[in-house]
């Protein structure tokens, strides 16, 4: 009897939420903070991308059946080759546009299911593969508040499903790996078009299982990548197709990769006027051995609790364990403007696939890079609305982290299913977006947003800080947009500037001089977020192109 009155109030809540319009604000706390941005943009986001447009690229699968979003004028795709819906007069792509909340229909041409891109120097989307029709495709998206994808039939030599992609120094674009493919290639071609083989993927793969699948791709300090798969990486000389470094496995043996999906981060570079400057790569989360295997039987084994960090520059690099204050597999890990990393979505136990994850992990996890092992993880704020499978998250210029997608499902099944396929989007405001860091917090007036910068040069950020300035707790970081698909953000990337001086000008404005990274192995040119980070608050970033 004394319950009733406690369930109304419950249920009078619910209403007064779901009542409520987009932006509301779901949790407000010290520990994070999430807002409702929009209750459906008609596609699941499977596949994100900022752009320097502070737009948004979104798309999910052709082949999921008809979206809840209308293609505009009339326009469908007709598409007999299509393995569920041969005329399809529903968008499958959204292009959302941050500043305005609000975003349009995209046409894409083919299926983009389970596919992979970068942004590439000129600050164009190219996108590569998918499934069926698509899995040779090159799709470009430029961005214009008018311009749609542009598509070209057998732009790559193989096939890529599951691949990854990421930017070079000489401005290419490599594709590591996918579905059956022991090999890799670039984007656009230049004199040869062939595939280069990469026996590293034939030995990760598990048979009827694979776990190698959306290898972990870093570009290293020296110029080779670092490659990650299943449960151990090599460093490769991709001009040489040569492998200079073998990596130990991981402790314990498990699995990170698709489907035992983990994630992973090259964790911010520092120092980076040293003559040896050191690379870190942090690998969190994923499914214990076997466990695709039994979540296809109808048992869900818990998800691994486990990071990996290891320093990929080191002669004898070893890996580190830690561990996490929740298992998870499916998370994605996202770099903060001040070099902390985001854990946020994902599942308590199961796999990556149709319908095999189970217990949602609504709460995001701090990871504080900088800090003493054992003090490293803060848990925050946890969402309502369960991310699992086909889930997305991206760093937006303001600093908050736009979350979205999650599509379990081989369709759109919006009800009377365990997990329903989510169409919302949502953002996470970390802790250091709280107003009572207003005055600390930095506010970038010069350069321009979208200056162009030089590389190893000296680079003046004037800011305004209403507080008082610790001026050795200053720093100036660029970011790399990253495209962001199952777990893994390709191209992420962090550099901190560090600062040279920092100067008073009056009237709350200081000069901070930095110098620019060195050369192309450290920031492959491009677009990249510029922020500056005081006492751990970052201001809002601007663009600036690297060149």
């Amino acid at each position: 009897m004394s319950a009733t009155p406690f369930v109304f109030s419950v249920l009078i809540l619910q209403l007064l939420f779901a009542s409520q319009p987009c932006h509301r604000f779901l949790a407000a706390a010290a520990d994070g903070r999430w807002q409702l941005l929009q209750k459906s943009i008609g596609v699941s986001a499977m596949h994100m991308q900022l752009l320097r447009n502070d737009r948004v690229v979104v798309f999910d699968r052709t082949d999921f059946g008809p979206s809840k979003l209308p293609l505009p004028n009339g326009k469908c795709r007709n598409d007999p080759s299509d393995t569920a819906l041969k005329v399809d007069c529903t968008a499958h792509s959204v292009e959302y546009d941050v500043l305005t909340n609000t975003f349009r229909p995209l046409m894409v041409q083919t299926d983009v299911w389970c596919s992979s891109g970068a942004i590439m120097p000129s600050g164009n989307l190219v996108q590569t593969g998918g499934f069926n029709d698509g899995e040779r495709r090159v799709r470009t998206f430029s961005p214009c508040s008018t311009c749609d994808w542009q598509e070209t039939p057998n732009g790559l030599a193989a096939k890529r499903w599951y691949a990854s992609n990421h930017i070079l120094p000489d401005g290419r674009q490599i594709v590591v790996g996918g579905r059956r493919q022991f090999n890799y290639e670039f984007v656009p071609k230049t004199i040869t078009a062939n595939t280069f083989s990469l026996p590293f993927l034939l030995q990760t793969s598990e048979r009827g299982v694979e776990n190698n699948l959306y290898p972990f791709v870093f570009l290293n300090v020296d110029g080779n990548l670092f490659i990650f798969a299943n449960n151990r990486a090599i460093l490769l000389d991709f001009m040489k197709n040569k492998v200079v470094k073998t990596y130990p496995t991981i402790p314990g043996g498990d699995p990170r990769s698709y489907p035992s999906t983990g994630s992973a981060v090259l964790l911010p570079l520092k120092n980076l006027k040293a003559a040896a400057i050191q690379a870190e790569v942090l690998v969190c989360g994923g499914a214990p051995k076997g466990s695709y295997v039994q979540a296809v039987r109808g048992k869900f084994i818990g998800a691994l609790n486990t990071c990996a960090r290891i320093k990929i520059t080191d002669p004898n690099p070893q890996w580190v364990m830690e561990t996490m204050p929740l298992a998870r597999v499916m998370g994605d890990m996202i770099l903060l403007p001040n070099g902390n990393v985001l854990l946020i979505n994902g599942a308590g136990s199961g796999t990556a696939g149709w319908e095999l994850g189970r217990n949602p992990v609504l709460n995001p996890v701090l990871y504080k890079p900088d800090n003493k092992t054992g003090t490293r993880f803060e848990t925050q704020n946890p969402t309502t609305v369960p991310r699992l499978y086909h889930s997305t998250a991206a760093l937006l210029r303001d600093g908050r982290v736009l979350v979205g997608g999650s599509n379990p499902h081989a369709f759109y099944n919006l009800t009377g299913v365990l997990f329903p396929t989510e169409l919302s989007l949502e953002a996470f405001s970390p802790a250091y977006l709280d107003t009572k860091f207003n005055n600390i917090r930095p506010t970038i007036t010069a350069p321009k947003s979208m200056s162009g910068i030089k590389y190893g040069t000296k680079l003046t950020v004037r800011v305004v800080i209403t507080g008082k300035v610790a001026k050795n707790q200053v720093s100036v970081t660029m970011v790399a947009p990253a495209f962001n698909t199952h777990s893994f953000s390709m191209n992420q990337r962090l550099l901190v500037l560090g600062n040279d001086k920092v100067a008073a000008l009056g009237k709350a404005t200081y000069d901070i001089d930095v110098t620019t990274p060195r050369s192309g192995n450290l920031a492959p040119s491009g677009f990249y977020l510029l922020f500056v980070v005081h006492q751990g608050i970052p201001s809002k970033g601007i663009w600036v192109k690297l060149q």
